[in-house]
């Protein structure tokens, strides 16, 4: 979920407030694992289904991120081929700002597009991978104490 939600155009942007969407992939891990067991779930279990739910993130945003920028990328440069021509009334900075993003996007062919995409790999695992451990542990937490105060019986009264 998490790496499908940090692929799509603005909804990426969710993973601008504190890493949203991978920190949630984190939680719903750890509440599934919770779910398939009787015992309380451990902190090192949630931390650990957190990171492989990081690492999995990582790589569905891989995989799910390159047909789509492909899909985008002619949108993309025609906005910004319009921007370019109606610059015209804007300050010389912006022009040159706009030239920028543009030569920028048209220099790399596929080589630059896929050294950016392994660069952004890596860093969604890495960081993902911190980010959905978290996650994982606050899973653990919410979902671990309820499963267990529901298992537990109360003591008996001591008398």
């Amino acid at each position: 979920m998490a790496g499908v939600l940090s692929s799509l155009p603005i909804i990426y942007l969710g993973n601008a407030c504190c890493c949203l969407w991978i920190v949630s992939g984190g939680v719903i891990a750890a509440y599934v694992m919770q779910q398939d067991q009787q015992t309380p779930l451990t902190p090192a279990d949630g931390a650990l289904v957190g990171l492989l739910a990081g690492i999995v993130g990582a790589v569905v945003a891989l995989v799910v991120s390159i047909p789509i920028e492909m899909i985008a990328a002619p949108f993309e440069r025609g906005i910004l081929e319009r921007l370019r021509q109606s610059a015209g009334e804007m300050p010389p900075e912006v022009r040159d700002a706009i030239d920028n993003v543009i030569n920028s996007r048209q220099g790399g062919g596929m080589l630059g597009f896929m050294v950016l995409r392994l660069a952004g790999f890596f860093i969604s695992l890495f960081v993902g991978g911190a980010a959905s451990t978290v996650g994982g542990l606050l899973g653990a937490v919410m979902f671990g104490r309820s499963r267990g105060a529901s298992l537990a019986p109360p003591p008996p009264p001591e008398g």
